[in-house]
């Protein structure tokens, strides 16, 4: 519940910025305002930012706790340990994909990428909050709320990625082979080295 408060103190200082970015999934108001102006180092992103790593991290949790056996769950470094991964993670896929446009002199052009996607996986976090509420209250160690917030949090974060590539179509076709390379280094390797990790 702790995470909660960081979307209320958004929502009370950003309050017309918060409403935009509620419904961005159907409307792409939030993403054409601010994706110039502020971008990425800002306190309303900076505090959802928050929301979503305090929100990945407990949902991981519960998915570990749900699939490992019961002698493994009672580690009471658990979360501690998955909430310092979760942030480093983050931190070091956005600041490689920043150096990687710093790299290729496309920097703004990758602030606005990293933007746009971190702020679909904020938005898709909510997803998570309302699933992590029912793992812990309701729902204990439900295998389909996981499946159904997993479906949820893809099909979200698969928009954020059509709307990206049909805004940049025309830079990706300019450096496609460098967009291949992005996308296998920065953004599908990570995933992978994760996923590896977790299992």
């Amino acid at each position: 519940m702790v995470s909660l408060l960081f979307p209320l103190i958004a929502k009370s200082i950003y309050y017309s910025r918060f409403f935009s970015f509620i419904i961005l999934p159907f409307n792409n108001k939030y993403i054409t305002m601010y994706t110039k102006k502020e971008k990425l180092f800002n306190w309303f992103h900076i505090l959802l930012s928050i929301f979503q790593i305090i929100n990945t991290t407990l949902f991981i949790f519960f998915i570990w706790r749900t699939y490992m056996p019961t002698s493994q769950v009672k580690n009471p470094f658990i979360f501690p340990l998955l909430l310092a991964g979760v942030f480093l993670f983050l931190c070091a896929k956005t600041i490689a994909q920043l150096f990687n446009g710093f790299i290729f002199n496309t920097y703004n052009i990758f602030n606005e990428l990293v933007f746009r996607k971190l702020t679909y996986l904020n938005y898709s976090s909510i997803v998570l909050f309302i699933a992590n509420i029912l793992l812990t209250y309701v729902f204990i160690d439900s295998r389909i709320v996981i499946y159904i917030a997993v479906f949820l949090f893809l099909i979200i974060n698969i928009i954020g990625w059509v709307t990206v590539l049909r805004n940049y179509q025309n830079f990706i076709s300019s450096y496609f082979f460098y967009f291949i390379l992005y996308l296998c280094a920065l953004e599908i390797a990570p995933l992978v080295i994760m996923g590896s990790f977790l299992k």
